[in-house]
């Protein structure tokens, strides 16, 4: 019985007749309107005038092998999908032909259901990045610095840091290590009327605590070994611009109380100076530990706390704020590709679901490594989910969970799994894997 219509139009295409006849006959059974030709060339000049869904041909024909017909059909329509039928000698050839654009290939000798399948899955996958398209094409631009805010909590962010910008107050940026501080202080300084002076930032965790004083208020020369002429700090270069602390809770006591004299009375002394130096510098801190611990600990002043504690925003972690994902990647990968010149089209489907379920520790930083590095070693011009690369404590028993979501995998389906992981795990023994899942043996009979 023949299957309902199909839209898609597919070309079949190879030097044996009886095999042309074959496949348009079932292909014209499952509903699809299908043409068949011998001749490569005689193929070239239809696709030229005919628009196909697909074109299925043989890898190996006397006038021009799969390679090469791949590049004259691509040579005249760019993203034209092409699969590949190909004999299990002909393998290589075919695999370098996916590599250069065919959407698949299927072997010889093959049955109709496979290639059936393979058929359905170049086509679930064209419409997957046409949707990944035009998702792209509906999303905001997102200029260089500027931050990705779709979801509630980050809107809440930005919207505070704009009004904190108008002020002169000091800003504490708390939050775990890569979800944005540093992005939401230049937002700050970039929305205040101290724009158009320098912004400047410090890692105090980067430098030996014995050279972040003359980092940060400069040093005159001959006070220590290396110190071999006058040279100005952060303080003076940022003069009436902005001064952002990155992990201000590392500064040693001593360092603390000569930033809370720069931030009160206005004015820095350099390493081995005697002579006091005008500031007026903005400054805007941020820690990954919560300074409130350190303060019971005495590592760090309290008067230096209340002093950078004025204006307070916590920056939410990546896996609070899933919304921001999608939009995040979309601006990651626009900028990455420019970047490493890759003209990478979009994410699979896949690819966006586990990015999206993943509960990112290391926040946007790692997000921004792990698109870079898929578009820096992917093979095709969408990242597909097997480019991602997961750094994960997740345990067996949480990968399978995570597995089952994303499959769809009802719970008896999921339950069946567990039972026949347990039942592995104790080599057969049912009375052993009984006891683990807290069932009788009976109770575990049935199930199996």
């Amino acid at each position: 019985m023949k299957k309902p219509s199909r839209k898609e139009r597919i070309l079949v295409l190879d030097d044996d007749p009886g095999v042309v006849d074959y496949l348009t006959e079932e292909l014209l059974q499952e509903g699809y309107t299908t043409a068949g030709m011998h001749s490569p060339r005689e193929a070239l000049e239809r696709i030229k005038q005919t628009d196909f869904d697909l074109i299925i041909a043989d890898v190996e024909m006397p006038e021009m092998r799969g390679i090469d017909l791949l590049g004259a059909i691509q040579a005249e329509k760019h993203g034209q999908l092409v699969l590949l039928i190909t004999a299990f000698g002909s393998i290589d050839l075919a695999v370098q032909a996916v590599k250069a654009g065919a959407c698949d290939f299927v072997a010889k000798p093959f049955r109709i259901e496979v290639l059936l399948l393979a058929i359905e899955r170049a086509f679930r996958e064209r419409q997957m990045r046409r949707e990944i398209i035009r998702l792209r094409t509906n999303l905001p631009v997102v200029e260089p610095g500027q931050l990705v805010a779709k979801s509630a909590a980050m809107r809440k962010v930005l919207d505070l840091a704009r009004r904190a910008a108008l002020s002169g107050s000091t800003v504490l940026l708390t939050g775990e290590s890569g979800c944005g501080k540093g992005a939401v202080a230049r937002l700050i300084h970039d929305k205040s009327p101290r724009r158009e002076a320098p912004f400047l930032q410090l890692n105090c965790a980067a430098l030996p605590q014995s050279l972040v004083e003359s980092e940060l208020f400069g040093v005159r020369k001959g006070a220590f070994t290396d110190a071999r002429e006058n040279r100005s700090g952060l303080f003076a270069a940022a003069g009436t611009g902005t001064l952002f602390l990155d992990e201000v809770g590392e500064l040693s006591l001593d360092t603390q109380a000569k930033l809370l004299q720069a931030l009160e009375a206005g004015h820095v002394r350099p390493v081995g100076g005697t002579e006091e130096v005008a500031v007026d510098t903005r400054v805007i801190a941020a820690t990954n530990r919560p300074l409130e611990t350190l303060l019971r600990e005495g590592s760090f002043r309290p008067d230096l706390y209340y002093r950078l504690n004025v204006i307070r925003m916590e920056i939410p972690p990546l896996r609070e704020r899933r919304e921001d994902i999608i939009p995040l990647v979309d601006s990651l990968l626009q900028r990455t590709c420019v970047r490493l010149g890759r003209p990478i089209r979009g994410v699979s489907a896949a690819a966006l679901r586990r990015l999206v379920a993943y509960d990112w520790p290391g926040n946007v930083r790692e997000l921004a490594n792990m698109i870079e590095r898929a578009v820096a070693l992917t093979d095709y011009d969408t990242i597909l989910a097997e480019d991602l690369m997961f750094t994960t404590t997740e345990t067996d028993f949480q990968r399978m969970l995570r597995n089952g979501s994303a499959q769809g995998l009802p719970l008896a389906e999921v339950s069946r799994a567990y039972v026949r992981s347990v039942l592995e795990a104790h080599r057969g023994n049912k009375a052993a894997a009984a006891r683990t899942l807290g069932i009788d043996r009976r109770t575990l009979y049935r199930m199996l």
